[in-house]
C-alpha cells in the first residue's frame, strides 16, 4: 500500500514531483512491482489524481474518504479504514516520499515480515552516535567519553516502509489503543540514502543529487 495525500503542506503536492520523468508516486508503483514480493499493489489517496496513475502504472487504487485525506488525519486512521476495506494477512507500506529505498531492500523487507514473529515491522537507520533529549544522554554517559563504535545505536525509525499485520493492528485501533505500535515491535536497519524521506524543497533536492548514484537512470524507465 503507497498512500498518497495531495495536499502536503511544506512541499506542495510532493507525490507528483518528477524524478527523471516520473512522479514519485510513479516511481514508487515502479519499485513495488520489481520488488516481485507483493500479492496486491495498491495506491491509497483521497484524490483520484493518483487514481489516473495508478491505472497508467498498472496497480489498483483505493480512494479513501475524503476527511482522511486532510491535514489532521493519522496515518493511523487511514490505514486503518484500509485494512478494513481489504482483508489480507499483513500490508506493507511503501512512502512513495522515500524515492532512494530500493527494490531489493523492499524484498528484503518483505521476507523478513513474512518469515518473522513480529506483528509491526519499523524500517530504522542505527545511529551510532552520541544522542540526547531534551539535554539528556540517551546512549552515552556524561562521565566519561566513548568511542562511537562502542555506543549502543539509537534507532531513528524512517518510516519508508513499514509492515503490520492486519489482525492485532485492528484489534487495537478497534479497542481504541495505538495500533502502530500494536503486538510484538520488530526495527528493520536500512540505510541512510533509503532512510531518506522528502519533506522539504531540500530533502527532494538531495534525492534528486543522489538518484542516480541509487538507481542509475534505467530506473526512470516504465516497469
Amino acid at each position: 500500500m503507497i498512500p498518497a495525500r495531495l495536499g502536503s503542506q511544506r512541499l506542495k503536492q510532493k507525490n507528483l514531483k518528477e524524478i527523471r520523468g516520473a512522479p514519485l508516486i510513479a516511481h514508487a508503483i515502479r519499485k513495488c512491482l520489481a520488488a516481485g514480493v507483493f500479492d496486491e499493489v495498491w495506491v491509497n489517496s483521497e484524490s483520484a489524481i493518483f487514481g489516473e496513475v495508478a491505472a497508467a502504472e498498472g496497480v489498483q487504487f483505493h480512494q479513501r474518504p475524503e476527511h482522511l485525506g486532510s491535514n489532521t488525519a493519522t496515518s493511523e486512521q487511514f490505514v486503518a479504514e484500509f485494512l478494513e476495506k481489504h482483508p489480507c494477512d499483513a500490508v506493507a507500506q511503501v512512502h512513495s516520499i522515500a524515492p532512494l529505498l530500493t527494490a531489493e531492500e523492499v524484498r528484503s523487507f518483505v521476507a523478513h515480515m513474512r518469515e518473522g514473529q513480529e506483528d509491526a515491522l519499523m524500517s530504522v537507520i542505527p545511529e551510532n552516535l552520541e544522542c540526547m533529549y531534551r539535554g539528556e544522554p540517551v546512549n552515552f554517559t556524561f562521565r566519561e567519553k566513548t568511542n562511537s563504535q562502542d555506543l549502543l545505536p539509537v534507532e531513528r525509525i524512517t518510516w519508508s516502509i513499514t509492515g503490520w499485520r492486519r489482525a492485532p493492528y485492528l484489534e487495537a485501533f478497534n479497542a481504541g489503543k495505538c495500533a502502530t505500535y500494536a503486538g510484538r515491535i520488530g526495527t528493520w536497519p536500512v540505510g541512510r540514502m533509503a532512510g531518506h524521506v522528502i519533506k522539504t524543497q531540500e530533502d527532494f533536492d538531495i534525492a534528486d543529487a543522489l538518484w542516480d548514484t541509487v538507481h542509475g537512470t534505467a530506473a526512470a524507465q516504465p516497469a
